[in-house]
């Protein structure tokens, strides 16, 4: 299903889908800070929903705009995930064709699908038919040796031909054998020209650029090639970097929120998770690097880390971890 490219506001700027990271938890989290950014699920095996795990998926209405990010190569069995996601309130679908790890290569899903581009085809069709909502691809420019300049545009085209009119491209290929994902995302050399070039050949085609973008200058950079940029491990490590995002990427006149402020919303968000039954390190964990940058942020680091696990933890700690900081 083509969707013309001002249906994709949101995704001028978006969080990469991040394995243990992008829970709903961290979703809740980013939107003390970003109202307008679009935000990812984990990737969640299209095998699991199917079999009805849709504990998996579980989100809070604010989390929205959200993407469900779907892992597979069975096009029937990605058709029906997309339509549990579609039926949960996701924002859009999108097919993980990048993930390098060893676990996803094992089901023959992730980056392995580049190396047959119809799959993809076949799979984004299926899906395509399945769901009004808008259907994406996050891919690299390459997978092991099939790493030139034309393959990058045959793994383009293929999809586009499919009817996908976003893509989100990691300008780095990648490596299956001889390096782990966390190698897979600093060794490959970036190759920021290439996705350029890609919209220049496919100028109707949506596309966001991943890899290597850490700061919100970087992003209004890329901004001028392409529709739509992606920031991963930038917002783990700085994620007050967000705070801005809604001021200077969608120019909606927000102010900037200070991280005291954050902090303390943040500790009015753990006080609701804990009264749903969470376990408070479960939010805690993703304010760690809230002062990163900051004079005394180790100090707040180190007291959330060493307290954020006890039975007893709660809000009350994000404040004396900032007194620590403080030196008090």
């Amino acid at each position: 299903m083509a969707l013309e490219l001002k249906e994709y506001g949101a995704d001028r700027f978006s969080i990469a889908p991040m394995i243990d990271v992008t829970t709903s938890a961290f979703r809740r989290f980013t939107r003390i800070m970003t109202k307008r950014s679009m935000l990812y699920t984990e990737m969640i095996a299209a095998e699991a929903l199917v079999h009805g795990k849709l504990n998996l998926i579980a989100h809070d209405n604010n989390e929205l705009p959200c993407v469900l990010q779907l892992g597979g190569s069975d096009p029937q069995k990605l058709a029906i995930a997309a339509k549990i996601g579609e039926d949960c309130g996701y924002s859009a679908i999108n097919l993980n064709a990048g993930c390098p790890s060893d676990k996803v290569q094992s089901g023959s899903f992730g980056a392995i699908l580049m190396k047959t581009p119809d799959v993809i085809a076949s799979c984004v069709e299926k899906m395509q038919s399945a769901v009004k909502i808008p259907v994406t691809i996050k891919t690299r420019i390459g997978v092991d040796d099939l790493d030139s300049f034309d393959y990058t545009v045959k793994i383009v085209k293929t999809i586009y031909d499919s009817g996908c009119r976003h893509i989100v491209l990691h300008a780095r290929k990648a490596w299956l054998n001889g390096l782990s994902p966390k190698e897979n995302r600093s060794i490959p050399p970036l190759d920021y020209d290439r996705v350029y070039a890609m919209k220049e050949m496919f100028p109707d085609l949506f596309i966001t650029i991943n890899g290597g973008i850490l700061t919100i200058d970087d992003c209004l950079l890329h901004l001028k090639k392409v529709e739509g940029v992606m920031l991963g491990r930038a917002i783990i490590d700085n994620p007050y970097l967000l705070s801005s995002v809604d001021r200077d990427i969608f120019e909606d006149g927000s102010e900037v929120k200070s991280r005291e402020n954050v902090l303390n919303e943040f500790a009015d968000l753990c006080e609701k998770f804990l009264s749903e039954g969470h376990r408070f390190h479960h939010m805690a964990m993703h304010g760690l690097n809230l002062f990163n940058g900051c004079h005394g942020a180790r100090r707040f680091r180190q007291y959330m880390s060493a307290h954020m696990h006890q039975e007893n933890a709660d809000a009350s700690l994000l404040l004396k971890a900032y007194q620590k900081m403080q030196g008090a």
